[in-house]
């Protein structure tokens, strides 16, 4: 593959896939990036472990979509990279990831990243600030991750989002904040052609396709953080918040954005799984499923 990284067999790999429903990696067009960084977490830990978890489910999740009528995996093919070694500092780790990511989109391969603590997003999104004159990300999330660092880690969890625009031709939409420190309204305020937000408090007022309108038709990445969900579904993450978005809320956005903009890559992060809430797991691996589904098989 011309890189260091390599491959699960397949029967591993997200969905657990064998026999006639395997892909090699040429085949596939959705290469998997398993992460498990846990560097900055500042409340529950456990993301070390969200990429097995999600690995394990997703064996469970069934294959036919009902929105697609079909089984929709077989149109793009799924093939899971072995998770590589990751690095002891956070900005070595950004350098790793964009060389990761860098490596799947020159083979032509739509990257989706298994989290690990939602700061590796400012890494992956190196790589499509390059390939794009502008690219928009479409974050679902409890906290707006705004902070310009976090306990003097300034690739913080915390600064995700601060840490991405520092691209000029990022975009942010954010769906489902309920969180936002009063340091980060300066820097929101600042920044309003940049970023949209669309509360949780709000979510009986606006509608899916305005997410979609703000979202814009041109190149998208999907960043989900789980705790964007509502406590009461995702209860297995770092810092579970009550008034979040419900799994239809998520469907029905991802289903207007992709109906009007390309999706080109995303992350699901965030993930601390418990052994009692195997429920959070299974949300987390049909979700990776969906999000493949709307990029590809459309």
């Amino acid at each position: 593959m011309g890189s260091e990284l390599e491959f699960m067999a397949p029967e591993d790999g997200f969905l657990g896939l064998s026999g006639a429903d395997a892909f090699n990696a040429e085949q596939a067009k959705a290469w998997i990036l398993p992460f498990g960084l846990e560097e900055s977490v500042s409340y529950g830990g456990g993301t070390a472990l969200g990429p097995q978890a999600i690995l394990d489910a997703s064996h469970q999740v069934e294959l036919f979509d009902e929105v697609f009528w079909s089984e929709p995996f077989r149109k793009y093919g799924v093939a899971t990279l072995c998770q590589p070694q990751i690095a002891a500092s956070l900005p070595r780790v950004m350098e790793d990831l964009d060389r990761h990511v860098q490596t799947i989109l020159d083979h032509g391969k739509f990257p989706l990243v298994l989290g690990g603590e939602h700061s590796l997003t400012a890494g992956t999104i190196r790589p499509f600030s390059r390939a794009y004159e502008q690219i928009t990300i479409l974050q679902f999330d409890a906290h707006a991750d705004l902070r310009d660092g976090y306990e003097d880690e300034p690739y913080s969890h915390a600064a995700a989002m601060c840490r991405c625009l520092d691209h000029d031709n990022v975009r942010l939409v954010s769906v489902g904040i309920r969180n936002i420190s009063a340091g980060e309204v300066p820097f929101l305020e600042a920044n309003r052609d940049r970023i949209s937000i669309f509360w949780a408090k709000d979510k009986n007022r606006w509608t899916a396709q305005q997410v979609a309108e703000a979202v814009g038709k041109g190149p998208v990445y999907v960043s989900v953080d789980l705790d964007g969900f509502d406590s009461s579904l995702m209860a297995a993450t770092g810092t579970p918040e009550p008034g979040g978005l419900f799994w239809q809320d998520v469907m029905d956005v991802l289903e207007a954005v992709a109906a009007q903009a390309q999706i080109v890559g995303a992350d699901v992060v965030e993930l601390a799984p418990r052994p009692e809430l195997h429920a959070c797991d299974f949300l987390s691996a049909k979700l990776v499923y969906k999000i493949l589904n709307y990029s590809l098989a459309r």
